[in-house]
């Protein structure tokens, strides 16, 4: 059920959906509750109370007035949380919400009874950068050097630019605000694996296999940093199982979080 609240003077929209245990789903970028909607409705039924916001510049929600960085964020969520009179939780996050989840964990681990990472943005190094996002860059800095130009301005920005952002990988980046934009660089400059040694709660690593936006190999660094972490592939999948394979993904959610540790 879609429901409305007033945090830091935004409007915020969220799913409060089925009664048992909690379980607060932090969305990716670009993404939003609504892109949720499938797996919420498999666990709200499985006897789970499930909490998605749509964080501030997504989906239904007000931005930020400012750009904002991942502890704006995180006093955002445990703001919302705290209204909604919410505490011993379990934790999913994906994407960048994994990345905003990794570190709420780490740092509140009173209120976090479980986690679960999904194809979460977590490794963020510069020398990650991927062949797409390198061919990217080059052909953005290429551009830069005849962005003066009148030709350029008027036929070639028009219809590369985003072709360029495609490529990367990072085509959300270009549809957004300046606001969200400048938001998107401070999110993403920020390596959260120093924080991996501090999560003491049972933890669920689950991913798309053919995920090439946080490729598996990040769901291996994030296991091999939290002792005692479970880890899941979801086989022909890539970044986004929450919409391929729904069902799938609720099953192995459910399946963690009954068992017994």
């Amino acid at each position: 059920m879609n429901k409305k609240i007033k945090i830091q003077k935004l409007d915020i929209n969220y799913i409060d959906q089925g009664q048992g245990k909690t379980l607060v789903i932090l969305h990716g970028w670009g993404g939003s509750s609504k892109s949720w909607e499938k797996v919420i409705e498999i666990l709200s039924k499985n006897k789970y109370r499930v909490i998605c916001p749509d964080l501030p510049g997504f989906g239904e929600s007000d931005s930020f007035k400012k750009p904002s960085n991942i502890n704006e964020y995180i006093r955002f969520i445990l703001e919302f949380l705290k209204a909604l009179e919410v505490e011993d939780f379990i934790l999913l996050g994906h994407s960048f919400g994994g990345g905003l989840a990794t570190k709420i964990t780490a740092d509140n681990p009173r209120l976090v009874q479980r986690l679960i990472l999904c194809d979460a943005a977590v490794v963020r190094a510069k020398e990650r950068l991927s062949v797409r996002q390198k061919l990217a860059k080059s052909t953005s800095f290429v551009t830069k050097i005849f962005a003066k130009s009148k030709f350029y301005k008027e036929h070639v920005q028009v219809k590369l630019r985003p072709l360029i952002y495609k490529i990367a990988g990072t085509n959300d980046y270009y549809k957004a605000t300046e606001v969200m934009k400048e938001t998107f660089k401070k999110v993403f400059a920020e390596d959260l694996r120093a924080y991996l040694i501090y999560i003491k709660k049972p933890t669920l690593v689950v991913w798309g296999e053919k995920d090439i936006t946080t490729p598996v190999e990040d769901a291996y660094t994030i296991k091999n940093a939290i002792d005692g972490a479970e880890i899941s592939i979801i086989k022909e999948v890539a970044h986004s199982p929450h919409l391929k394979k729904p069902e799938e993904l609720a099953r192995i959610i459910t399946e963690f979080i009954n068992r017994k540790i």
